[in-house]
């Protein structure tokens, strides 16, 4: 990577403290358009002195390879970010970003469950066994507090308020919030701490694996999936159907969109308003279905 790039990430790593996740989107993105223009250049050009006929040459190649258009857009997402950072430390003269466009996509509203689709998936989770009440309390506060799954296995013992109902959540960008999780979900945490067994004294995570350590959000997937079959749910079930169904069933119930804003974490209203489209979905079938003259 060029001397430029590294020090973009650095900047990401130490003055915007950006998760590893988002770390590691950064640096494939941009060694990605590294690659290209390694290979489409007569010599290796260093992204500083990239034009914007350049950026728009990448961009009609990554269509001609075939990406989908959110990747197309997420590229240039990380471009942008890339051009910004040299703009402001004055390694470029202009940004050559700027007048680049996001590929069309096309409106895809979240999955989402029934309430009752919910309840049956919640209550098959009946054993007794540790791993049993372990899967019950996270399926329960993933639900009960509309949490991303990277935010339910970042969970630390000193993030639950018994007492107040609440855990202490990291977002994305590392910004903390307060969730409310309700009554069940604090309940089942609480039979599941009881019987919480890690593998040293050290071990700060709320929900651990068999062996003790700390759980990873591929495992929550896996056990999901597994409990969503046995519940006889039609579709493959992943852990963000549980957070899209927290935020829909909110606003059926009459949440309003700012507050809904500030308990799924959003930084933007406008993240928020696809659950929008969801209620209207929702809305216009059982109109078509109870109205007469519909």
């Amino acid at each position: 990577m060029f001397p430029s790039t590294l020090a973009f990430i650095e900047h990401l790593r130490s003055e915007r403290n950006a998760s590893p996740h988002t770390l590691r989107s950064y640096t494939s993105d941009l060694a990605s358009f590294g690659e290209y223009l390694g290979e489409n250049t007569a010599a290796a050009i260093d992204p500083v002195s990239v034009d914007s006929k350049k950026l728009r040459a990448y961009v009609a190649w990554l269509n001609r390879e075939g990406l989908s258009p959110g990747t197309i857009a997420r590229r240039l997402a990380s471009l942008r970010s890339f051009y910004k950072f040299l703009r402001q430390r004055s390694l470029v003269a202009s940004d050559p970003a700027l007048g680049l466009r996001n590929p069309r996509q096309a409106t895809r509203l979240p999955r989402h469950l029934s309430v009752d689709e919910v309840i049956r998936l919640l209550e098959s989770v009946n054993g007794t066994e540790p791993a049993e009440i372990r899967d019950r309390a996270m399926f329960e506060t993933l639900y009960g507090g509309g949490l991303r799954v990277s935010e339910l296995v970042g969970l630390n013992l000193n993030d639950l308020d018994k007492g107040q109902m609440l855990l202490r959540v990291r977002g994305k960008g590392r910004r903390e919030r307060l969730s409310p999780i309700g009554e069940e979900a604090t309940g089942w945490i609480e039979r599941w701490l009881q019987v919480r067994r890690p593998c040293t004294v050290s071990e700060t995570a709320i929900f651990l694996n068999r062996f003790g350590n700390r759980l990873t959000a591929r495992s929550v997937a896996r056990q999901l999936e597994e409990y969503g079959r046995l519940a006889g749910l039609k579709e493959p079930l992943n852990p963000h159907a549980l957070r899209h169904s927290f935020a829909t069933h909110l606003l059926d119930h009459g949440a309003d969109l700012r507050s809904l804003q500030e308990l799924l974490g959003h930084r933007r209203l406008t993240t928020t308003q696809i659950y929008t489209h969801v209620t209207r979905e929702r809305l216009l079938e059982v109109f078509k279905v109870s109205h007469p003259r519909a």
